[in-house]
């Protein structure tokens, strides 16, 4: 948790940044959708992706980079798949729009693909590969990103931090949901320890200069950040951009628009989601059923040195969402005064 940081209700939060987004020209159901979702990543404790992307997001729609009215073209469809032109749309509703068809067609064919292209940045992938397992699907999501990671073995960036998500349903167990950028840490937990004035650890990024750094405005001024694993993270960052990229007809690499930076043009972001149905091959109980059993036996097997504890995928933003259900959502005190300035440009009265 941020220093000097103070809790917030989750009602009261999504409620104002609802407000907000209407106020800057949504219509009530796209609001909605993206005030849950950045609520959402906060309350998983993904805060680089959560209400900390208000001031950028509702900056983009004032100076009319992005669309105020995000429309799903359908650009080429079959029974099993359709690709989706976003029309510079909002990527959180757009993505959102997408896994719903994903989901949609695969429980009708069995296994289906949805791909985006001229869209934004759409925030946390948990939350879609999530909203798949809920619905019985296997999911796979990914999302490229602009440029600021180079390919192993370079200095000059290429890639975009390009998270890869799955989603998993269990049975009596809870759902496996696994999200991670493929760089070693997303961007945006830079750009927050910035807005937060806090340092980053080692191996975070580097600096213009591809020298090691702990300070965040080193790394977002010209810096990059580094692959996760190394050469294994950029061959997944090399596969997310075929997949969201040159497979969907989006941009790609250095060709992305930077959402902070490149104020006088669209991103072009592109979007995959491949779901398939649990019960593709065997019964849908069956499959949860070995899923649970998996999951059992995993927690029962012997703790190495220094770890008190087996965790499995997506289970320690499960436990930090019941914790922020019940005490609230920390916000640092710049995140919050940010958010009341955000209002404050609209009319709005901060409940903070």
């Amino acid at each position: 948790m941020a220093e000097n940081s103070h809790r917030v209700v989750k009602t009261v939060l999504e409620l104002y940044v609802h407000n907000i987004f209407q106020e800057a020209g949504l219509d009530k159901e796209q609001s909605a959708t993206i005030a849950r979702h950045l609520v959402l990543a906060n309350l998983r404790g993904v805060d680089s992706h959560g209400v900390s992307r208000v001031d950028i997001y509702t900056s983009r729609l004032d100076s009319g980079i992005d669309g105020k009215k995000t429309e799903v073209k359908v650009e080429k469809e079959s029974p099993s798949s359709m690709l989706i032109d976003g029309g510079n749309g909002l990527g959180i509703v757009l993505a959102s729009k997408g896994i719903e068809i994903a989901v949609q067609k695969a429980q009708e064919t069995g296994l289906a693909v949805v791909g985006i292209k001229n869209s934004g940045h759409c925030g946390m992938l948990a939350d879609y590969t999530q909203y798949a397992a809920q619905n019985n699907c296997i999911t796979i999501a990914t999302t490229n990103a602009p440029s600021n990671m180079a390919p192993w073995g370079g200095k000059k960036g290429f890639f975009g931090t390009n998270p890869f998500s799955y989603g998993v349903p269990a049975g009596e167990e809870q759902d496996i949901i696994f999200d991670m950028a493929t760089s070693v840490v997303a961007r945006g937990k830079i750009t927050l320890a910035h807005k937060n004035n806090q340092q980053i650890p080692l191996g975070w990024a580097i600096s213009k200069e591809g020298k090691p750094t702990t300070d965040p405005g080193e790394a977002l001024d010209g810096g990059l950040v580094l692959p996760v694993g190394g050469p294994k993270g950029y061959g997944l960052a090399f596969l997310v951009d075929i997949l969201s990229g040159l497979l969907t007809g989006a941009a790609f690499g250095p060709y992305i628009g930077s959402l902070y930076k490149d104020l006088d043009r669209n991103q072009n972001v592109g979007q995959f989601f491949l779901a398939m149905r649990a019960d593709l091959f065997e019964p849908l109980v069956e499959f949860t059923t070995r899923i649970d059993q998996m999951i059992r036996e995993i927690r029962q097997i012997p703790l190495a040195d220094g770890f008190d504890r087996i965790y499995l995928p997506g289970e320690i933003e499960y436990e930090k969402m019941a914790e922020r259900e019940q005490n609230g959502i920390p916000l640092s005190v710049r995140v919050l005064e940010e958010l009341k300035a955000v209002g404050n440009r609209y009319g709005i009265v901060s409940p903070f």
